[in-house]
């Protein structure tokens, strides 16, 4: 079968592999039928994290069909259409029961990796797997495009929004931009924000968070950055921010974004190891969040709210491959000529 294989620091090529097999009664084989490019996927192919020459892609967001499913599967079967979250709770521990599923304690593997591919093995899946009914033609490409945004990046945008304690006629800072800090424009809307203050630097994500919901747009980074921030709330800031970025400069600006007691939920996926914490204390600032609750968010608000027409987060993909252009997807998410890359199988 074809799959994604990174080569090196700004390659990644498709590659002839073997088709996965079940190794675990839990396990689900899916045939992937649309994927894509997450921000964090630029990480490795940046050269930031360090990644082996033709190893396993990093693609962890995918439609698909169930093409078998281990002897421990019972709410699955052959033909079934489904998302498949990067999450892969048991939907029964502490965590999972709570809505945390992103930090599941029955699974050590909790997370995917190689759905940039034709097929993959998905661990764990007799809960995590969430069910769309009919089957991918019974759906417009537009369609699709926001079902598969619930795989990872409008959950999380969710999720940032979750953890920040968003309520209604809250202002709401959303530090970052991409598919994540955007799908969280939307999911402050939905948990009733009255003012969502975007913060972007291009015209075209300025325009888009505009669409989803946002009041106000910040340019500006760092102190000039936080400055607008303080002019725009009466020098008071945000009830909550949602740090989507994951860089020292994201979080320091999410901090400092935040009024006196206001909550931070951080979604973005920490690059920074040290982090001067005097701030936080002197400001009563919380600081939340983690991998999302993406099967709970999807089950319970998400994929309800996408079939209904409620909320449009595939407007996040602007531009569409075939799996043989991957690597051209990835390149126009590095250079910005994209905001998501969607992959059509």
């Amino acid at each position: 079968m074809k799959d994604t294989r990174f080569i090196k620091p700004g390659q990644v090529a498709i590659e002839d592999v073997p088709m996965p097999t079940l190794q675990a009664d839990d396990d689900v084989i899916l045939r992937i039928v649309r994927t894509c490019v997450c921000g964090s996927d630029l990480w490795e192919y940046r050269g930031i994290d360090d990644a082996a020459a033709h190893s396993e892609n990093g693609g962890h967001e995918a439609l698909a069909i169930v093409d078998s499913v281990g002897n421990a599967i019972t709410t699955l079967m052959p033909g079934d259409f489904v998302i498949a979250p990067f999450t892969h709770g048991c939907g029964h521990c502490a965590a999972c029961r709570a809505g945390y599923e992103g930090g599941c304690l029955n699974h050590d593997d909790n997370f995917s990796r190689g759905a940039q591919g034709e097929y993959m093995r998905y661990q764990h899946a007799e809960w995590s797997l969430v069910k769309i009914p009919g089957q991918p033609a019974d759906y417009s490409e537009e369609m699709l495009k926001s079902l598969l945004t619930l795989a990872d990046v409008m959950a999380t945008g969710y999720h940032a929004a979750r953890v920040a304690h968003v309520g209604a006629g809250d202002t709401v800072v959303v530090v970052g931009d991409g598919a994540v800090g955007l799908c969280g424009v939307i999911a402050a809307k939905m948990r009733g924000a009255k003012r969502i203050i975007a913060m972007s630097r291009h015209e075209d994500r300025q325009r888009l968070a505009l669409e989803f919901g946002a009041t106000d747009i910040v340019p500006e980074r760092d102190q000039a950055g936080i400055d607008h921030v303080m002019q725009l709330t009466n020098d008071e800031g945000a009830d909550a921010v949602l740090e989507c970025v994951g860089t020292e400069q994201s979080v320091a600006t999410a901090v400092k974004a935040g009024r006196p007691g206001a909550t931070v939920g951080r979604v973005g996926v920490p690059h920074n190891p040290e982090m001067d914490l005097t701030p936080v204390f002197f400001r009563n600032t919380a600081i939340a969040g983690g991998p999302a609750s993406v099967t709970t968010y999807d089950k319970r608000v998400l994929l309800d709210a996408v079939l209904k027409g409620e909320i449009h987060p595939g407007k996040v993909f602007t531009q569409s491959f075939s799996l043989d252009d991957i690597d051209a997807a990835y390149q126009a998410m590095d250079q910005r000529k994209a905001i998501k890359s969607y992959i059509i199988l």
